[in-house]
């Protein structure tokens, strides 16, 4: 599913307009995506996490010639589902 997808999806279900939705959810990612670039960690009770984690320094291989890199540390965005969002993709085995 894409964006547009999701947008239609959503305007079906909430019955508002599809500009309506595309305006929501644009704004809704770019304020996740500010906050988690800054630092802070956005929690949706039920779908999951967006946070930024450190990635440490270490040493890789370059595939080409084999020869030793240090590749530097970084931050990355990283997202953990939340416990209903797991159930619901791969429910519990009873």
């Amino acid at each position: 599913m894409n964006k547009g997808e999701l947008v239609d999806a959503v305007a079906e279900k909430a019955s508002v307009t599809k500009k309506q939705v595309d305006a929501v959810l644009t704004a809704a990612l770019e304020t996740i995506i500010e906050a988690v670039s800054s630092g802070d960690k956005v929690t949706l009770v039920g779908f999951g996490s967006f946070e930024s984690r450190e990635r440490k320094a270490r040493e890789g291989r370059n595939p080409k010639t084999n020869e030793k890199m240090e590749i530097p540390a970084t931050k990355v965005p990283a997202f953990s589902a939340g416990k209903l969002f797991r159930e619901k993709v791969a429910p519990p085995k009873s």
